[in-house]
């Protein structure tokens, strides 16, 4: 492509393994996530529909709740031996909890033995994505300059939904044509293997060897922490309504089978990938600030409307187009991940980041997996605004937080306004920066 013709070969290199490896990592996470409507059913008990609604809720966040302690451990890996031995970790751990799904025997042969497993490797899975993705965007924050930093950021958030989208069309091949859900499991383990290997070519990143050699370590900033955190909810709530809460619409109301919803949810992931493969060239020639904005009051009109637009769902395909739609006015880091990153010190960003990352996500998840199981019992989908709600006012905080301090950095090097859509001006501010 010709947008990289201007790179160095270290620089290429660093951005085809990062994309690949994350692409390698986001398959496999998400195999599970895609096709646990179905393997729910051969690792846990057999139980009435409610009980099944709060296991199937409780295996989800297995995946999430214990992230923030992964994100301290391997937050400090990264801030403390660097940044490419936690993206090689991070592969091999995906690669043994792929190997073990592989080859686990499901409940009707060694009864809750097989739950427990399960749950252990969705823990593992857990850990081994939350220190990859960040580790990598972090790697490409510190490598590359604006606008160039902003857009092979994203391309990272690219990588993890066409893994997604990837797993989703395994998922939906093999469920619809029968084969043994197992091969792909070992297909997952190959992939983490090769991706691990190959990041060993990796060269830790220059701004992180200067850090360490002047022993740079600014002050941690509380307040930008926990805005990052606000920030990191809205795509992880948007990702559960989109994928998990539709998906049971689909399943109790149309009385979709699991395997249904895993081709239907196949759909869904080809919007979110092409939205942010839309959004990730967008950033080239509009500053990801504004983009997020805009993305954020698109958000807030759709957050209203929700209820009224599933009260009306008479088909599947209804349902269907509410799904994309969510991910075309989704709120997300992206495509603002590397502003955010870089506004943390460089001996305490991994850790910072990877840890709100993290705990945003557990909390969210964990909320609207149980929460809402009870509060649109009470309320209908009208209980949607008790979760999207507050999550909309914390997003609105944190954006406003981050635009207030990348104002204040660019009024140090008078560069023009962070916002500015003029080409000229944004290869300005990147020379300056």
């Amino acid at each position: 492509m010709a947008i990289f013709s201007s790179l160095s070969r270290q620089q290429k290199e660093a951005v085809g393994l990062l994309q690949a490896g994350t692409f390698l990592e986001y398959f496999d996470l998400m195999l599970y996530v895609h096709m646990a409507v179905l393997l729910n059913e051969l690792f846990f008990p057999k139980v009435d529909p409610r009980t099944a609604s709060l296991l199937s809720a409780f295996t989800f966040c297995t995946t999430f709740a214990l992230r923030p302690v992964a994100a301290l451990l391997f937050g400090w890996i990264g801030d403390t031996f660097g940044r490419k031995p936690t993206v090689i970790i991070t592969s091999l751990m995906m690669a043994l909890s792929c190997i073990i799904m592989a080859t686990l025997p499901p409940y009707v042969q060694i009864g809750i033995t097989a739950s427990y497993l399960m749950i252990l490797c969705r823990v593992l899975q857990g850990f081994s994505s939350i220190g990859e993705i960040i580790s990598a965007k972090t790697y490409l924050v510190e490598t590359f300059q604006p606008p160039m930093r902003y857009f092979v950021t994203t391309l990272v958030s690219v990588s993890a939904a066409l893994g997604g989208t990837f797993a989703l069309a395994i998922a939906s091949l093999f469920t619809l044509k029968g084969f043994d859900w197992r091969i792909a499991f070992w297909f997952g383990m190959s992939v983490a293997a090769i991706g691990s290997i190959a990041r060993n070519r990796l060269r830790e990143t220059p701004e992180f060897i200067r850090a360490k050699k002047e022993a740079v370590n600014k002050h941690f900033d509380k307040k930008t922490f926990f805005a990052y955190f606000f920030i990191s909810c809205g795509a992880s709530v948007c990702f559960f309504i989109a994928y998990v809460y539709c998906g049971d619409i689909l399943k109790h109301t149309f009385g979709f089978t699991p395997e249904r919803v895993i081709h239907n949810n196949f759909f869904v992931s080809l919007c979110d990938l092409g939205d942010t493969l839309i959004i990730a060239f967008c950033t080239l020639i509009i500053h990801p600030l504004k983009i997020t904005r805009i993305k954020f009051y698109a958000f807030s009109i759709f957050v209203f409307v929700l209820p009224f637009i599933l009260f009306t769902a008479k088909s599947p395909s209804y349902v269907l187009f509410v799904q994309c739609l969510i991910w075309f006015v989704s709120i997300e880091n992206n495509p603002s991940e590397a502003i955010f990153i870089k506004h943390f010190p460089v001996l305490k960003r991994i850790t910072s980041v990877t840890f709100a990352f993290a705990l945003a996500r557990a909390l969210v998840y964990c909320i609207t997996s149980f929460g809402l199981i009870y509060i649109t019992d009470i309320l209908g989908y009208f209980g949607l605004w008790v979760i999207l709600l507050p999550i909309l006012i914390g997003f609105y905080w944190g954006l406003d937080h981050f635009e207030k301090l990348e104002n204040q950095k660019q009024a140090q090097f008078h560069t023009p306004h962070p916002l500015s859509t003029n080409p000229n001006e944004l290869k300005l501010t990147a020379i300056k920066l």
